[in-house]
């Protein structure tokens, strides 16, 4: 089958390899049909890891997928030959004490789509995966929404962390990509009326602001606290960090009023964060860390469903496999107005 693999920093090659084989009877085999680019993938593009997660070339990355089931293990009855599906790619053991306590997403033996080390990614034509992995909508969804149903679940889990009971809360986004945006269309679905938006580039503004967003503010151009203050004088109650970015957290904690919350949801390069103890601790801050989603896939794919999130708005580009090296260099230098780019096979 053809593949793209990861030969170096910003190095892709299509190549050809085997097509896997199913090993347990509760795997499947999955025909892909979408893949969408993260911001994750491109971390080990252009520095080759996330923190202790390094690559070792040659490396398939890609676990935002969706397809259709092509084989099914002796076992397998949630899914059937020909179904189209969402792919969680997050596999757990089920067996120790996180699972058991209702936590896969930390699972000591966690194994992770297209993770250095765990799993080979999906950027290929076909993947075996666990069948409980895999969350049929035939005929609910497109293979593009589907593949979106991943970076979707991230943002409605920060959400649901940050266990929003006021409509009326004041609320702030830093960063305008594919996660930003996942949490800004789940606010909305949430009926949250004051939601902003804080990002650097004019483009993603303007997307942010076509999904809902009530304000904008360009960090480049505005002083972030000031323009805040303007439009709520108590500061805000609860930010969402989406960029990975320290200026960002700098600002979050300067603009969140006494006892409000920090949403870590964005993955810094330097893998660390330097906060403002001394603010945090006088306005008594709650942080909250966002490791990936819990239990979010079903909720994420109702959402699109019943109409609540129109998860395409967020996709500007579409590639084939081929192209696979254009969408990954689009997407790290945010060329032509690039925010979510999805591989078509």
């Amino acid at each position: 089958m053809k593949a793209v693999v990861l030969t170096g920093i910003r190095k892709m090659q299509l190549t050809e390899i085997p097509e896997p084989v199913i090993s347990s009877d509760k795997d499947v085999k999955i025909k892909l049909k979408t893949i969408g680019v993260c911001g994750s993938d491109i971390h080990y593009y252009s520095e080759g890891k996330i923190g202790s997660q390094v690559v070792d070339y040659p490396f398939r990355v890609g676990h935002e997928c969706s397809g259709e089931i092509a084989e099914i293990g002796a076992a397998v009855d949630n899914v059937k030959v020909g179904d189209l599906v969402v792919v969680d790619p997050s596999v757990h053991c089920g067996s120790c004490d996180q699972c058991l306590a209702g936590r896969p997403h930390t699972c000591r033996n966690n194994k992770f789509l297209g993770c250095p080390g765990q799993i080979e990614g999906c950027l290929s034509e076909f993947i075996v995966m666990p069948s409980f992995t895999c969350f049929p909508v035939t005929g609910k969804l497109n293979a593009i929404q589907a593949a979106l149903i991943e970076p979707l679940t991230i943002g409605v889990y920060a959400v649901n962390l940050a266990a929003i009971k006021n409509k009326n809360t004041t609320v702030a986004i830093f960063g305008a990509g594919p996660i930003g945006l996942s949490i800004l269309m789940k606010l909305k679905a949430d009926m949250v009326a004051d939601v902003g938006m804080i990002e650097p580039l004019d483009y993603r503004l303007i997307k942010a602001g076509d999904i809902g967003a009530s304000w904008q503010i360009n960090p480049g151009e505005e002083e972030v606290e000031e323009e805040v203050k303007n439009r709520n004088e108590l500061l805000l109650d609860v930010v969402f960090e989406a960029s990975g970015e320290q200026e960002a957290v700098n600002n979050a904690i300067k603009i969140l009023k006494p006892g409000g919350k920090l949403v870590l949801v964005g993955i810094p390069p330097e893998a660390q964060y330097v906060f403002n103890m001394d603010l945090m601790r006088r306005k008594e801050l709650t942080l909250i860390n966002v490791r990936r989603q819990n239990h979010c896939v079903q909720e994420a794919i109702d959402l699109v469903t019943s109409g609540a999130v129109d998860v395409e708005k967020m996709v500007t580009h579409e590639f084939n496999l081929e192209e696979t090296p254009v969408a990954f260099d689009m997407v790290e230098g945010y060329k032509f107005g690039t925010v979510k780019a999805m591989i078509n096979l």
